[in-house]
């Protein structure tokens, strides 16, 4: 398989407000969120990013959605630099995020349609795939319902379809089911299944140790923004659960046991 998505020496810092110290117990004016964080993504596998809340993952896929830039360190997202060329990079990417919400506004039909024209997609391909999409999730029956009156499932679902509009080769997932009913994570999982099988690249960040069992070919576990371990689903739990193995790591780096 081939290189398609490579992360070299990510670094990101935030300064610190002094409500922020005060919430946070810290006299630290600066904190760094992503540190020196590298790694590879292939074509057609989903990789997962493992980590705690507050460990940088939502960070580091900030900066490879062009969403902030990096104080150091670069990306290649299939040979289109984060730094230097972000409008390619997000050509050729989609990316689903629960902190990214969509207006209330509109509805999911206009926002659709409002999308695939900011991709020049050919009105008859987009009328396709808004078709098939929303068909697929259910989103077909609150088309023309404003984002403001879905649930919180049907909020993602739309979300979701309206973040592959283009047909991405290569999809960031931040948290996919992060607030989910079950039925609602399970239709978007098996999605994710689907998107692999078409031969897509899925990078999933998630602290549900199922989930990356589940679904990831490979995961990287990140521990206040480090890269502790990069590897196989196999290698990381050839000789315990991967739970077992995180925590480990944790107390390690952390020098805490959980």
């Amino acid at each position: 398989m081939s290189i398609i998505l490579k992360t070299e020496g990510l670094k990101k810092t935030f300064k610190l407000t002094a409500k922020q110290q005060k919430l946070q117990n810290t006299k630290r004016k600066v904190i760094t969120a992503v540190d020196n964080l590298s790694f590879e993504a292939y074509e057609g596998e989903i990789f997962g990013l493992l980590g705690p809340n507050g460990a940088g993952k939502t960070t580091a896929l900030r900066i490879l959605a062009t969403l902030i830039k990096a104080d150091e360190g670069d990306a290649m997202v299939d040979g289109s630099s984060v730094k230097t060329d972000p409008a390619a990079v997000r050509a050729k990417i989609g990316f689903l995020t629960s902190e990214l919400k969509l207006e209330d506004f509109f509805t999911p039909n206009y926002l659709f349609d409002f999308f695939a024209r900011l991709h020049n997609i050919d009105p008859k391909v987009s009328a396709l795939r808004k078709k098939t999409l929303f068909e697929k999730f259910g989103v077909d029956k609150f088309a023309e319902v404003k984002i403001s009156n879905l649930s919180t499932g049907m909020k993602q679902k739309a979300s979701l379809v309206i973040s592959i509009v283009h047909d991405p080769n290569i999809i960031i997932f931040d948290e996919p089911t992060n607030g989910l009913d079950v039925l609602t994570a399970r239709v978007v999982t098996d999605f994710l299944q689907e998107l692999k099988e078409q031969g897509k690249t899925i990078i999933v960040s998630t602290h549900i140790f199922s989930l990356v069992e589940k679904l990831c070919d490979r995961a990287g576990i990140i521990i206040n923004g480090k890269m502790i371990v990069c590897d196989t689903l196999a290698h990381l739990t050839a000789e315990k659960p991967l739970e077992d193995v995180f925590f480990d790591l944790y107390a390690e780096t952390v020098g805490e046991a959980v």
